[in-house]
């Protein structure tokens, strides 16, 4: 070894400690290890039923070796514990450009064959797990996997083909997978904007609408059409609302009263709210129905169209310019402006072809049980009823969703 290279060099430890956990562990340790002299590099531990697995990595004289691996082995007699230590000398290198990934999966039952494929998916980009740990139990599995991948931190390549990837593995295996940038922006303040029919809530609102006209099959046939993509968005709610003229206006308490909130809603925007963030909805919808719902839910930002009424009925027209798929991705801008919260700190979910172009111009854009053309080109696509599930993906844990929800 050069002289140059012994310059560079460090002596460590790398210590493994496994068994029953119990307290004072982690203190034990590093009570023995203070009289020497040492410099902590790393830690970790992980505790699952009650078993413990502790690393710790130390550089240390090499003449202080022999000491400390016989103060350790007999500290793992006394506490029960099975103590490993394993000395080496590292050469210290400039550590290559990282991009820092978090990946979530999902699932009702996480399968074995659906964690290798993950991680298979992980290693062909290039990327290495440097950490895995559950964030959930309910009311799914949530498994989140650190990743590093060598490359600069502004090299976007890497995260579309990791997330092309793992959309494959998602559809193969029937979880539900995204990807994140890591850092402190994760924990930043966010805006999450919803579309509201089928998302937010359970049902269309010019659905019910139309079943109060007696029109309901007609309505049906254009809104499926349009939500596939296959009928331009403005022309199919001007067909639609022209077959609502004369209904009665006071049909919009009727059938605000019938709206069913989507599973996990509440939960949702109430932790989100908790933790700072702001919560929009933008509609293709009608503001006469939703509105109330809206204001009950406390949502920060909304948008949504109106229906013209004169003498107490609806003439068929809507008020102003119609929120198609372009407005919707113009709201998300605005909201984001008006918060003062830049475009990668936002999150849109939505599930049809309207919500397309909100998805794509979010930072993180969320298909929630969406038509299959809205889950090509969402980063993630969510296949479960809970909407609160979004929490996982944001990095929020089980734990903070009841602490915030208490």
């Amino acid at each position: 070894m050069s002289t140059q290279e012994l310059d560079k060099s460090q002596f460590t430890a790398l210590i493994l400690v496994t068994g029953v956990d119990a307290p004072g562990v982690t203190r034990a340790l590093f009570d023995e290890l203070s009289p020497f002299s040492i410099t902590v590099l790393d830690i970790e531990q992980v505790v699952n039923r009650n078993r413990l697995i502790l690393t710790a990595l130390i550089a240390l004289d090499p003449a202080h070796a022999d000491a400390i691996e016989s103060d350790l082995l007999l500290l793992g007699k006394r506490l029960d514990l099975d103590i490993a230590i394993d000395f080496s000398d590292v050469i210290l290198e400039t550590v290559p450009s990282a991009q820092h990934l978090h990946v979530v999966m999902m699932a009702g039952a996480l399968k074995p064959s659906a964690v290798s494929a993950v991680s298979g998916a992980i290693a062909a980009a290039g990327g290495n797990i440097e950490r895995i740990r559950r964030t959930a139990a309910y009311p799914l599995y949530a498994i989140e996997f650190d990743v590093t991948i060598s490359a600069p931190a502004n090299d976007a390549d890497s995260v579309v083909n990791l997330r092309q990837s793992l959309a494959q593995v998602s559809r193969a295996n029937g979880v539900d997978l995204a990807v994140e940038l890591g850092g402190l922006i994760r924990r930043a303040k966010r805006i999450v904007l919803l579309d509201m029919d089928s998302t937010l809530i359970q049902q269309e609102v010019i659905d019910l609408l139309a079943e109060k006209a007696g029109v309901g099959d007609q309505v049906k046939a254009i809104t499926e059409s349009a939500m596939k993509g296959e009928l331009d968005f403005k022309e199919s709610l001007t067909a639609r609302v022209a077959l609502l003229s004369g209904l009665k206006s006071t049909v919009f308490q009727e059938v605000a009263r019938e709206l069913v909130l989507s599973a996990g809603a509440r939960t949702l925007i109430r932790t989100l709210h908790k933790l700072g963030h702001k919560v929009g909805v933008v509609s293709g919808g009608f503001i006469n129905v939703i509105e109330p719902l809206l204001k009950e839910l406390e949502i920060d930002f909304y948008s949504a169209n109106e229906l013209e009424i004169v003498d107490g009925a609806l003439t068929g027209k809507v008020v102003g310019g119609i929120v198609d798929r372009a407005a919707k991705a113009e709201a998300l801008r605005s909201f984001a402006t008006a918060e003062g919260v830049t475009l990668s700190q936002t999150i849109a979910i939505g599930d049809g072809a309207n919500d397309l172009d909100m998805i794509e111009l979010a930072g993180l854009g969320i298909a929630f049980n969406a038509k299959p053309a809205v889950r090509m080109a969402a980063d993630s696509a969510l296949t479960s009823p809970y909407l609160d599930s979004v929490l996982y993906l944001m990095g929020i844990t089980r734990e903070e969703v009841e602490s915030a929800t208490d």
